[in-house]
This record gives C-alpha cells, structure tokens and sequence, in this order.
C-alpha cells in the first residue's frame, strides 16, 4: 500500500468523523409546513389527531387508505358518519360521498379548499375571508359559548362568503359575525358539516391546554354511529420496508452505518490492491482467411490458368443460383436465362452474355483469354448484386 492510498483513506476517516460529529451535536429544526400527516410529529402533522380520534368517536371509527370512490365500489354500509381532513377529493368520490349523505350519512369535511362544482351545486361558496395574522374560533351554539380557539400560527382565513339560507352556520371567526368557517349543508337525508380550517386538529394546537374542547365540541354534531375515516389521502408518505429502516430513520445510527460502510469499502479497496495478481496479456488470435484468399489468388494469376479460374468461378455462380435463387442449372437455355432474368431483374442481353462465358469456362477445349475471366467475372458479380 503506497502513501497515497494512506493519505486517502486517512481523510476519509476525518471527514466521516467531523460529520458524525456535526450531526450528534446539531439542533433540531422544526418543520412548519403543513402535512396533515397522520405519521408526523411535527406541529402541522396529524399525529395526536389519529391517536385521540378513536376516543373522541367512542370506538367507532373505520380507517381506511382507499379513496371514497375505491371504497364504495366494494362497501355497501348502513347510515354512517364520512370524516375526510384536508384531502384532495376527486369528482367521483364527492359524487360517492353525495350519494351517501342523500341516504341519510352524515359527512365531516374539513379542508381549506373544495371542490368547486360541488361547492357550486351545494349553493355555497369557499374563500378567504380573514387576513389577520391570528383568528379567534368561535362556535354559534350557546351551550358552546366558552369554548373557542386560537388560531396564531399560519391561519388560513378560510370560510364560506355565500351560503343558503336553509345551511346552518355553526361556527365563525370572532371579530366579524359574518365570517362563517363552519357550516351545516342539508343533502337530502343526511347532512354535510364543512368546516374551513383544518388546524384545529394538528399537534400543534390538540397541544395547547383548552382547545381540545372546542374539537370535541365540533365532533358532537356527528350522529353516534360508525365513521369510516378516509386517512389515506393524509398519508403523504409510504413507510419503508427495508430492514434497515430503523438504523437510518436515527440520525446517529445513520451516520455510523455509513461510516461503517465506508471503511469496509476501505478495507476492500486496499485489501485488494495488496494481493490482486497480476493480469497477463493475451494477445487476440488474427484472422489470416483474407491473407490466404489473396495468397491463393496470385498464385492462378502467376500460373496464368484463367481457364481453370473460369470453371471455378462459373462453378460457384451456378451453385448460388441453385441454392439462392432455387434455380435449375443443369441446362443453361432459354428457360434458365428467362428464369434468372425474373428473379434478378437483369437484363436478358447481360444473363445471355454471362450464360456463354459459362459454358466456354465449362468447355475444356475452350481457348480463354484474360479479358474473358474478368468479363465474366464483373458480369457474374454485377447478376448476384
């Protein structure tokens, strides 16, 4: 092992050993986005939310990671309660949802954003209707008065601007009565309850001593029956089923697996320098076909038998005929000249001269000339083209 390959390796180490060291003792960084991840222990993830919802519903709740539409299509359930939290629905699983709550389920949504045609159809309208930087929660019932909640940290001011008269406001941001967040929608037997802000339920705010009344407070208008929460759609993330999965969701444990890692590559890297034996150099064999063909080639040229090179050459062109072109050769008359004429598309006045040079190289008592090889020759190859 040379010094270089030791300086190398020398500052791999270093560096491996300065990034450990940068990671073990580095400071969290809280992760502000929103999302609504049913894993996620960040503020905005819905972790607290999926370990409380059970409790909160009295046991019955159904998840499931299909979309609406997937489930319905295998599902056929009684009058039920339909949650969805902040999910991307699509127009077939609203129409799912719909034809649902026509027939007596109830459906919670809470979501920012809705989908217009169906906000459209519902007669009521979603927009943002607050652009302060806190809003305070509050819901319309009396016996509720008390409870309310603070949204401080990124609100969406979200809510409805236009509504039926027929829809139920149930809840609104405090400092306008006209700024609805939370409606009730009647939909033929049964009712949808939308509500315009989704942070009430994530860990950041299920944290906060007090707001937890005010979720409890919002799920009391549900029937209590069996609710089927759609959660996949707040699963924004698929769990990895590697076996390592463990050691590198840790970051320390991360960092020495790779350091691991990387001194085994190490320890192969010199390992096999050090007793690799030297490859020895075989030369490819030539091919000498094309230096044996022209030996032979001037060799009839020294001879001068173009008689002999004649027969062979008319010889072989008959066999390609008989085998490529399943021509009979055994008579070279007007049909074989006809035949071959079809087949190659030459000229009959060509196969006509090349078919007499044939037969002279074919005649034993022929005198040849070599003008006659190489005519017959450039005629042969030209027919075979």
């Amino acid at each position: 092992m040379n010094k270089t390959f030791k300086l190398y390796g020398l500052i791999f180490i270093i560096v491996m050993a300065v990034l450990a060291l940068l990671e073990l003792t580095k400071s969290d960084v809280t992760d502000w986005r929103k999302n609504f991840d049913v894993h996620e222990k960040s503020p905005f993830g819905l972790l607290i939310f999926s370990k409380e919802v059970d409790h909160l519903l009295k046991n019955k709740v159904q998840r499931t990671d299909l979309s609406p539409y997937d489930f319905y299509k295998t599902q056929k359930l009684k009058a039920h309660n339909i949650l969805m939290v902040q999910s991307e629905i699509d127009s077939e699983s609203w129409n799912k949802i719909l034809q649902n709550v026509e027939t007596g389920s109830d459906a919670f949504i809470i979501s920012d954003s809705f989908n217009k045609k169906v906000a459209d159809s519902l007669g009521f309208s979603a927009s943002r209707i607050s652009y302060e930087d806190s809003n305070l929660l509050l819901l319309t019932d009396e016996k509720f008065a008390q409870d309310s909640l603070k949204i401080d940290k990124l609100p969406s001011g979200k809510g409805f601007e236009l509504i039926l008269e027929s829809d139920e406001i149930l809840g609104k941001e405090a400092s306008d009565s006209k700024m609805a967040n939370f409606i009730k929608v009647g939909h033929g037997k049964g009712n949808l309850y939308l509500h315009a802000e989704p942070l009430i339920l994530t860990n950041y705010y299920l944290l906060k001593p007090g707001n937890e009344k005010y979720v409890q407070d919002v799920f009391s208008y549900l029937p209590d029956r069996e609710t089927v929460w759609f959660s996949g759609a707040n699963k924004n993330r698929t769990e990895s089923r590697s076996p390592l999965r463990f050691i590198l969701s840790k970051p320390a444990l991360r960092y020495a697996w790779w350091l691991f890692l990387g001194g085994l590559l190490l320890f192969i890297i010199f390992n096999a320098k050090r007793k690799q034996r030297i490859v020895p150099v075989i030369e490819p064999k030539k091919n000498k076909s094309v230096e044996f063909v022209k030996s032979i080639g001037n060799l009839y040229l020294q001879e001068g038998d173009f008689h002999d090179m004649m027969a062979k050459k008319a010889q072989y062109f008959l066999n390609r005929v008989r085998m490529d072109l399943l021509i009979d050769t055994k008579d070279l008359d007007e049909k074989f000249i006809h035949l071959l004429h079809l087949k190659t598309g030459k000229s009959v006045e060509e196969i006509t001269e090349a078919t007499e040079l044939i037969k002279k190289g074919q005649d034993p008592y022929a005198s040849v000339m070599k003008e006659d090889l190489i005519k017959m020759n450039t005629l042969l190859d030209g027919i075979l083209q």
